[in-house]
């Protein structure tokens, strides 16, 4: 009976508890109402700035490029480029929307760029593409090997095929890997383009480069 002595009833540690905390409230209680506004007024004003200026902005970029990319898809790479002097530029429209527009603005000003000869531009808007589909960000990677190519930085080249075939890792990834298979031979690396032909031939056979990969093989093969 002595040990049940120094036990508390339940309802007076309950009394004491909600005593500590009104205590505890009535002390810090400006600092709580305060914080807890503060915290009221910065998720308001997040929602109206998204609201009232970066959702209309996004609309007002994202219509911008509507003209920009007819011009690209009817192969008129300059119009789509810099604008027609009404409708802006995938140029102009980077400089003032930037990603407000999509992150595809850059894949389309590196391949208007690419397209136009100006390799270094179109390197660098292509690495400046982040977008998260998979196709176009192989693409990408693949057109810069194309810009590296023209200006005969062929290891760079290369390297982007190799990347852009990785990224791809489908029927598409065949393109990438015949053309840095192609700059291997010409190079005289016909060990690195030999691996390059066999892995279209064992990964994509049906794709129109697996279709002709064995003259690719046998010409290597033929000249040890």
């Amino acid at each position: 009976m002595s040990n049940n002595k120094n036990i508390q009833e339940p309802e007076v540690n309950v009394g004491e508890a909600l005593s500590k905390t009104e205590k505890f409230f009535e002390t810090y209680k400006n600092h709580i109402i305060y914080g807890s506004i503060g915290i009221i007024a910065v998720v308001a004003i997040a929602l109206l700035y998204h609201n009232f200026i970066t959702l209309p902005a996004q609309q007002e970029a994202m219509a911008q490029t509507f003209t920009a990319e007819q011009y690209f898809r009817a192969g008129e790479y300059e119009k789509a480029l810099n604008g027609d002097g009404n409708a802006l530029g995938f140029n102009q429209i980077i400089s003032e929307y930037g990603t407000k527009s999509g992150e595809a603005v850059y894949f389309y000003a590196g391949v208007c760029n690419l397209q136009l000869g100006n390799f270094a531009d179109a390197i660098s808007d292509l690495k400046k593409y982040n977008g998260e589909d998979a196709v176009i960000a192989a693409r990408a990677l693949a057109c810069i090997g194309d810009a590296y190519a023209a200006q005969n930085d062929f290891n760079s080249a290369v390297n982007n095929y190799k990347a852009a075939a990785a990224k791809a890792d489908n029927i598409l990834a065949a393109n990438y890997l015949l053309k840095a298979g192609i700059i291997c031979e010409e190079q005289g690396n016909t060990a690195e383009a030999l691996k390059f032909y066999q892995e279209i031939k064992d990964k994509y056979p049906a794709s129109p480069e697996g279709y002709d990969i064995n003259k690719y093989i046998s010409r290597i093969q033929v000249s040890k």
